[in-house]
């Protein structure tokens, strides 16, 4: 048999056989695999010794041929770091910046959208400070024994409003009621103003002219001009508006009243001006009239404050961030690690109630952090047609009407976050936090009667019934506080049915 030729009997001899792992522990074998090696125990043959073996007659073991990389070689292989402008680098380069470029201009979107909310609730103050409307009740000789007098006072004062107003500005309305609308009693005038009904008050009091005729006339030592007139506000209310605009609104009326008011007395007395008795009541001639400011609650003490403004922003967060923080908790019902996992309804149930326990407990801490820097909250109830300083609604119980009113709020504030979260997903929800804080804040640190009319669905806005509680509580003002409470009511309703919804929808999309 003739002997082979070198170099022509090392394919035929070699069977190669390439081994694959089907349950490889890497899930980028396939993508590691290398060009085949071919082993013999630690030694890979060379061409020049096969070739003698076989030439001797000496048959090679069968080698395998390795196509799997161990760690170390997977290691070993991995990409050195390259400069930025690498050229490999080019690819990615450019879908970076194409990425980079969309998510600003979603952000730029959204920062005009979002913040010229807040900017527009202030944008036309001036112009909707018409808004704000000012009672004129003129009782001058309209209520007994005065009812013979001729008034003076009263209709002196009622045209001084129509120049001020004719004269234009910023200036409130001022609106002329009745006497009998508040059955002939100054006190439900203030009972009005307490209840807000209006911004401020202007009274004429009964026996203005009266009372003026008799010192100037009779002589009366001990008469008062501020005795006359009544100015009647809450700057509890909104301390902004009220220091901004009705304030100043009546403190214009009362210096043009006590610039004209005299000349207009003397021209009315000169006929008679020999049997007047100037000497005994000389403020009877001048100033002649005064006012009375009466601010049934000022807003008080300072302590208070963040209570009904920045911490409500605040209450927002937290109610947010619950959502982050429990979420992998709840979702351990659903994982089936040693046991079943639970009915989907259950899982509703336990998270609905888990949510708004957490809610209760939390609202009771962010409560105490006012009460630990020592916001009033066990002073007693004071009458609502007299100013007080600091008094509570509820006494000894206000505490709980405050801890339960942020409660309340606190979980409209969450509920909505917990649907939006579900709803978006990250990093979505960051936009909707920004969106939920800054549409609450226009709506609730600001009078929405100063606001355009866009803007009136603040009044269904969370922070705006939660922070009128709040106010309540702190300075005796609860005229509203069972509206705001159906308000907030209704809106968790409407996000819990929400709620169940989304977790509806997310389980039909897992079916």
């Amino acid at each position: 048999m003739p002997e082979p030729m070198p170099g022509c009997q090392i394919a035929p001899d070699y069977q190669r056989e390439q081994v694959y792992r089907s349950d490889s522990d890497s899930t980028d074998t396939e993508s590691e695999a290398n060009s085949p090696t071919y082993e013999d125990g630690d030694h890979v043959f060379a061409i020049e010794k096969a070739e003698t073996h076989h030439s001797r007659g000496v048959t090679p073991a069968l080698s395998k041929v390795n196509t799997q990389r161990s760690r170390t070689s997977r290691k070993e292989a991995a990409h050195a770091p390259v400069g930025f402008w690498h050229w490999k680098m080019a690819g990615v380069r450019v879908h970076v910046l194409a990425l980079w470029l969309r998510t600003n201009l979603y952000l730029a979107i959204a920062i005009m959208i979002i913040f010229c909310m807040f900017w527009g609730a202030v944008f036309r103050q001036n112009e909707n400070v018409k808004n704000l409307e000012i009672l004129v009740v003129d009782f001058d000789g309209q209520v007994a024994p005065y009812a013979e007098t001729k008034p003076f006072v009263g209709p002196f004062i009622i045209e001084a409003i129509n120049e001020m107003t004719a004269a234009g500005g910023i200036v409130p309305t001022f609106t002329l009621r009745q006497p009998e609308d508040f059955g002939y009693e100054p006190l439900s005038v203030r009972e009005a103003v307490y209840n807000m009904n209006a911004w401020a008050a202007v009274v004429i009091n009964p026996n203005a002219t009266a009372l003026l005729n008799h010192a100037i006339r009779q002589g009366n030592s001990t008469y008062d001009p501020a005795g006359t007139c009544q100015l009647i506000y809450n700057s509890a209310r909104d301390q902004t508006t009220t220091s901004s605009y009705v304030v100043p609104g009546l403190t214009a009326l009362q210096k043009r009243v006590g610039a004209t008011f005299g000349q207009s007395w003397i021209l009315h007395l000169q006929a008679d001006f020999q049997n007047l008795h100037i000497s005994d009541s000389p403020q009877a001639l001048s100033p002649g009239i005064d006012f009375t400011t009466y601010d049934l609650r000022p807003f008080g003490p300072p302590i208070a404050a963040p209570a009904v403004s920045i911490g409500l922003i605040y209450l927002i967060i937290i109610s947010f961030f619950s959502f982050t923080f429990f979420l992998p908790i709840h979702m351990k019902y659903l994982s089936p690690k040693g046991h079943p996992p639970l009915l989907f309804r259950h899982l509703i149930a336990w998270r609905y109630f888990a949510t708004v326990a957490s809610y209760f407990l939390l609202s009771l801490v962010y409560s105490m952090v006012s009460l630990a820097f020592l916001m009033p909250v066990a002073n007693q109830p004071a009458s609502h047609v007299w100013p007080a300083q600091n008094a509570n609604a509820y006494g000894h119980g206000t505490f709980v009407v405050y801890w339960i009113g942020n409660f309340v709020g606190m979980t409209a504030f969450g509920l909505a976050s917990e649907n939006m979260a579900m709803l978006l997903g990250t990093p979505w929800t960051a936009l909707w936090l920004i969106f939920w804080v800054i549409s609450n804040v226009s709506t609730g640190f600001y009078s929405l009667e100063l606001a355009p009319t866009f803007y009136r669905w603040g009044y269904a806005w969370p922070m705006h019934n939660p922070k009128t509680p709040g106010d309540y509580t702190s300075v005796l003002l609860k005229a509203l506080y069972g509206e705001s409470s159906t308000v907030l009511r209704y809106l968790i309703k409407t996000m819990a049915v929400s709620v169940d919804f989304k977790y509806k929808s997310g389980l039909s999309r897992t079916d």
